[in-house]
């Protein structure tokens, strides 16, 4: 009895320690004040700069569009296309050397730059080189869908594209299936690329001050890393009454077993 004492006394332990506490499984909680407070969250997000890779949709309008008709994409490609594809092909993809290559204008630096620098970039060589100031055109430079991976404990790992302006990290994980109980939401890795290599940058997401992180906003290309709880690496139940199944059967069978062994 005393054995079956001792083992009933390790498995509570067990059960009580894999249980996964609530709090770690909300999303952006005010730790720091009341419900009722006024909370001001200033959010913080730096222009994208153009990265080696990028891929840049191009538009040019003007007055007589078919002045303008070069520059632009005529759409005339494999209809079975999606439009992440077209998006693709026809848009102007950032080489190694930092540079993307124009009709008529040729290669262009645009390395560093932000969407808004390229266009004021394009519209000046355009003025200086092709149209006069009376064309009235007009430059539009959007980079073709924000990519992202998610990998780890999320619900759908793989490349993921949202064709946004911004996009912040709780959109991202949402657009991935959501992180289920064992993944660790108080430890989210966003490994991120910089023309000096990868860092690697942490958020807490149960915490409401993860929006003012200036991580908040993903850039593209960022992969988002989600970490398995340790519950998980033990393979107890997702939630409690899964967890007291599992204890229950344990029980069970050392009780039984214990009970054969005293018959012997």
């Amino acid at each position: 009895m005393k054995r079956l004492f001792l083992a009933i006394s390790l498995l509570i332990t067990v059960f009580v320690s894999s249980c996964i506490p609530h709090k770690d499984t909300l999303y952006i909680q005010d730790k720091g004040t009341s419900i009722d407070s006024l909370q001001t969250i200033v959010e913080q997000q730096k222009p994208y700069r153009v990265q080696i890779n990028d891929i840049l949709n191009v538009r040019v309008k003007a007055l007589d569009q078919d002045n303008v008709q070069i520059f632009n994409p005529i759409g005339n490609g494999d209809l079975n296309a999606s439009g992440v594809e077209r998006s693709y092909f026809d848009g102007f993809t950032v080489d190694l050397h930092g540079n993307i290559r124009i009709p008529t204008l040729g290669k262009m630096n645009v390395l560093g730059y932000t969407t808004e620098e390229i266009e004021q970039m394009i519209e000046k060589k355009l003025l200086a080189e092709e149209f006069k100031e009376t064309a009235n055109i007009f430059v539009t430079v959007k980079l073709t869908g924000l990519k992202y991976i998610t990998t780890g404990e999320i619900g759908s790992t793989g490349t993921k594209i949202l064709f946004q302006e911004r996009v912040n990290i709780i959109e991202a994980i949402a657009n991935s299936g959501d992180i289920p109980v064992t993944g660790d939401k108080k430890d989210v890795l966003i490994i991120r690329q910089y023309p000096q290599g990868q860092k690697i940058h942490h958020l807490d997401l149960t915490d409401i001050n993860v929006m003012q992180s200036p991580y908040y906003y993903i850039q593209p290309n960022d992969m988002i890393y989600v970490k398995p709880l340790r519950q998980k690496a033990w393979g107890t139940g997702t939630n409690a009454l899964q967890n007291i199944g599992a204890l229950a059967t344990v029980l069970s069978v050392i009780t039984t077993t214990i009970l054969l062994l005293q018959r012997i």
